[in-house]
Order: structure tokens, then C-alpha cells, then sequence
């Protein structure tokens, strides 16, 4: 299926550009593809700051930032497919850079995971992060303040007598 994938998609994206190519011109067709890319990337880069941003916020609260880690990786996907040449790709990369959809998205492959679980297909142990576990209490301990020398000390010079 993967390697059908692998082959069916550029196959089909070549046929659109050559489409592409033969209502728009060479030139035109090129510089969309750059377009699409540079503007793809941007928008990418702004979302997901905005979105580590918001992960940053959630870890420091304590909450354990599952919807923006999702968020980030369909973000990354978007850019992959946004700078990959080609009027599919592109299409379904800014789709995932819209929240809407990525939101639509999360709650399909949740879906499919509480189902997946439910039918044991798929077994979930949680351990860590202040969970209860059969392994006994959580301990947390605060490290020490660790401030390393910037440079090691001098070695003394040897002691040599003089006779």
C-alpha cells in the first residue's frame, strides 16, 4: 500500500503540473510552485511557533500537551508537503495548517484509538508524571542547583629544587 502510495501520488502530481503547464505556461506553472512553497513554509513557521508556544504554556501549568504536540506534527507534515512541488500536496498541506481541520483530524484518529483500546487491540500502560501505578508512590525530588566551573582549575606546576 505504502509503496502504491509512494508511486501513485508523483505520477498523479506530474500529470496535474503538465496540465498546469499547458493552460498557465512554463514560467507561470514554476513560479506557483515557489510561491506555494515560500508562502507554505511562512505560514507553517508562524504556526508552529504559535503552537510550541502553546505547549510551552500547557507543560508549565503542569498539563501534559497532547492536542499541541498533534497540532505540531500535522504542522510539520504541512511544511514537508507544502515545499514538495505539486498542486495536491499543496492543497492538502494548507488544509492541515487550517485549525479546523487539523481539530477534525485529532478527533477522527482519537476516535480510532479509544476504539482500537476498547476492542484490546491496542493495550495503554501509564506510568510516571504523578500517574497512580501498580509499582508503588511517585517520588518527586527538586534537583540540586548545579552551577559548573567555566574552566578547570590551573594544575599546580611541579616543585623542583634547586641545588
Amino acid at each position: 500500500m505504502l509503496l502504491l502510495l509512494f508511486i501513485l501520488v508523483p505520477a498523479i502530481e506530474l500529470g496535474v503540473l503538465i496540465q498546469v503547464g499547458k493552460v498557465l505556461g512554463t514560467w507561470p506553472t514554476l513560479a506557483l510552485i515557489v510561491f506555494t512553497g515560500a508562502l507554505g513554509a511562512y505560514l507553517a513557521r508562524l504556526q508552529g511557533l504559535s503552537v510550541l508556544s502553546r505547549a510551552q504554556r500547557q507543560m508549565s501549568r503542569g498539563e501534559l500537551p497532547a492536542g499541541s504536540l498533534a497540532d505540531g506534527v500535522m504542522i510539520l507534515v504541512a511544511a514537508a508537503l507544502l515545499m514538495t512541488p505539486g498542486i495536491l500536496t499543496d492543497a492538502f498541506g494548507f488544509s492541515l495548517l487550517v485549525p479546523a481541520v487539523r481539530n477534525r483530524i485529532k478527533d477522527v484518529v482519537l476516535a480510532r484509538f479509544r476504539k482500537a483500546v476498547e476492542e484490546n487491540r491496542v493495550h495503554v500502560h501509564v506510568s510516571g508524571m504523578g500517574f497512580d501505578t501498580d509499582s508503588g508512590p511517585t517520588v518527586d525530588i527538586q534537583p540540586e542547583s548545579f552551577e559548573p566551573e567555566r574552566f578547570p582549575p590551573e594544575p599546580e606546576p611541579p616543585k623542583y629544587k634547586v641545588h
